[in-house]
């Protein structure tokens, strides 16, 4: 299912729409960011880190290629991967498959094409895309069935 959230957000707006999905979360989601440099995918994981109960200044993971935040609420713990500073997943492997099967993490990935073979075949997709300076588009996408992953129905997870 691909929903069309909106046109035109600033990061205000982008921060709210990602916090809002950060409350629907329960552990085990995996969501992978796409977008161009500068789109905004920090900033998405910065909502969703507020939403999740996170505290903790959320940076980009493109140096260190990821971050694990373990005080979220009711147990939680959210894990930020960047790939796009390697051409191949390496000792990352083992790390991201085991923490995408993790139900106490929400596992969010950008630059994912390099370990595309790792990830849930139910996952929610974000698609990023500079509409101008200040403003950005997104899109939802889950793929696969949802429910069976989370036990509840794709429209809950983007509502």
């Amino acid at each position: 299912m691909v929903v069309n959230m909106a046109n035109k957000l600033d990061e205000a707006q982008l921060l709210s729409v990602a916090e809002k999905l950060g409350r629907s979360l329960k552990g085990g989601e995996v969501i992978e960011l796409i977008g161009d440099v500068g789109s905004g995918k920090t900033t998405f994981t910065k909502g969703l880190a507020r939403g999740l109960g996170v505290e903790d200044n959320i940076q980009s993971p493109s140096f260190t290629i990821s971050r694990v935040y373990d005080k979220a609420r009711d147990g939680l713990r959210l894990a930020h991967y960047d790939f796009y500073r390697l051409s191949s997943a390496g000792v990352m492997r083992q790390e991201l498959y085991e923490t995408v099967h993790d139900s106490k993490t929400v596992t969010v990935i950008e630059w994912g094409d390099i370990v595309q073979d790792i990830l849930p075949s139910n996952r929610l997709t974000v698609n990023i895309s500079i509409v101008d300076d200040d403003h950005r588009s997104i899109k939802l996408n889950t793929i696969g069935d949802l429910k069976s992953r989370y036990g509840r129905d794709d429209d809950d997870i983007v509502d």
